[in-house]
């Protein structure tokens, strides 16, 4: 795979993410409004323990990152059902950077994201007392995280039947963080619910980001959310690429 090609396909994402306003919104400004939302309207309704906006930032960092999958979906879906990847065949561009340059692309977009929630969790008075080398965890499990689920993505995408399809079949990895300890504490959620996020992937991640933030990394929540992002980041690749191959 020639690394010229994976950035040029990396340039052509991009440059059609920030053509394509809804995209924008979904990926950056939404979790922002959702940030907003939850920390002025409803943060007063939740007894978490400490200040809501500390407590709910590192769900929001993991929302941000999920809010962007659909448009990656599209994405992926547009170029395999409407000739793209033919013309690229002719262009003798590598296969490998086509998908590639999708996951970078997403990875990108979750990156301006995450720094969007950040920003705004500090003028809502997030006081974080993660150390530099806290904060450099947080940044490494955020581009970890943002690969494991851009290759699933890609694999949704490249797995559906069309654009629309692929952008409901994200739904529900969208959804995931809200039966996580995203929002309040699963031990507060009733029974089935509680089991449900105490043991789906994106609590330990969650708790990883928040325990990085407070500055007490948890070594047991750590090895679990590093073994849930190689899982998906696994299954999402091998999934993406035989399904290209079938289909190219």
């Amino acid at each position: 795979m020639s690394m010229g090609d994976s950035a040029i396909m990396l340039r052509r994402n991009f440059k059609h993410t920030i053509r394509n306003p809804i995209s924008v919104f979904n990926a950056i400004l939404f979790p922002v409004i959702l940030m907003l939302m939850f920390v002025y309207v409803l943060g007063d309704a939740f007894s978490v323990g400490e200040h809501y906006v500390d407590y709910a930032t590192p769900g929001m960092i993991l929302l941000a990152i999920c809010y962007g999958l659909s448009a990656t979906a599209t994405a992926a879906n547009s170029d395999m059902t409407k000739g793209i990847i033919n013309r690229f065949k002719v262009m003798d561009v590598s296969r490998g950077a086509v998908l590639t340059g999708q996951v970078i692309g997403s990875m990108v977009n979750n990156v301006i994201a995450v720094a969007a929630i950040v920003g705004t969790a500090f003028a809502l008075g997030f006081r974080p007392s993660a150390s530099l080398l806290d904060w450099l965890g947080v940044a490494g499990l955020v581009l970890l995280v943002g690969f494991a689920i851009g290759w699933f993505t890609v694999a949704l995408g490249l797995f559906a039947k069309s654009p629309e399809t692929a952008a409901i079949g994200t739904v529900p990895l969208i959804m995931l963080p809200f039966f996580s300890s995203a929002i309040v504490p699963a031990d507060k959620m009733g029974a089935g619910v509680k089991q449900f996020a105490e043991y789906q992937p994106f609590t330990p991640i969650i708790e990883t980001f928040r325990d990085l933030l407070a500055g007490t990394p948890h070594t047991g929540h750590l090895i679990t959310a590093l073994a849930w992002c190689a899982g998906i980041a696994i299954v999402g690749y091998v999934w993406a690429t035989s399904t290209f191959t079938k289909r190219v």
